[in-house]
């Protein structure tokens, strides 16, 4: 069992999955370091210089309960962020993996050399 375990992990697509969930991890951090500490305080400061973490709406009446949206508006220009790079990381590697293609790919012959080559053949 341990010999079978030992070969599932060292699969490469176990490594690649393994290898992704650790960069997307560090690069989560990245993100909301940009977002939190050098994005969010000018537009704060632009809208009266408010820190998006502490804006919150109390809907208690009698306790105090509050929703914490600037944390939300901050999740989500996280969010933005991330799927955006994402979407560009994903058409650059698209576009890479067509150009490939399109090297390996043989010329067609064209219908005149195909119907030449059948000539010969049949004078043959």
């Amino acid at each position: 069992m341990l010999n079978e375990f030992k070969k599932f992990i060292m699969r490469g697509n176990a490594l690649d999955l393994a290898i992704g969930v650790i960069i997307g991890a560090a690069f989560g951090k990245i993100v909301n370091s940009i977002i939190a500490d050098i994005l969010m305080p000018p537009i704060g400061l632009l809208i009266s210089n408010v820190d998006f973490k502490d804006i919150k709406i109390n809907i208690g009446i009698t306790n105090p309960v509050y929703l914490n949206i600037g944390n939300f508006i901050q999740t989500a220009f996280e969010f933005l962020i991330i799927a955006f790079v994402l979407f560009l990381v994903i058409k650059a590697m698209n576009r890479f993996f067509k150009k490939q293609e399109e090297e390996i790919k043989p010329a067609e012959p064209s219908q005149v050399q195909l119907l030449t080559e059948i000539r010969d053949l049949l004078k043959k």
